[in-house]
């Protein structure tokens, strides 16, 4: 995977706790679930980012790659 797609799944995530929030703030169901995947999207990202790094220490511009 790419650093964008890594971003791509951080911003998913953020997007769906929000909505998440939101559900549960209105009593909505399917709240637990949105928060659930969209943590769970998030950490995926951050992971994707991190090995991304670590494959590349010597890259300045990682986030052109």
């Amino acid at each position: 995977m790419r650093i964008k797609h890594g971003i791509i799944l951080i911003a998913l995530g953020i997007i769906l706790v929000l909505f998440g929030a939101l559900f549960k703030l209105q009593h909505w169901p399917g709240a637990n679930w949105l928060l659930t995947v969209g943590t769970f999207m998030k950490v995926a990202g951050v992971l994707v980012l991190i090995i991304r790094m670590l494959r590349n220490p010597g890259n300045k511009a990682f986030l052109n790659s």
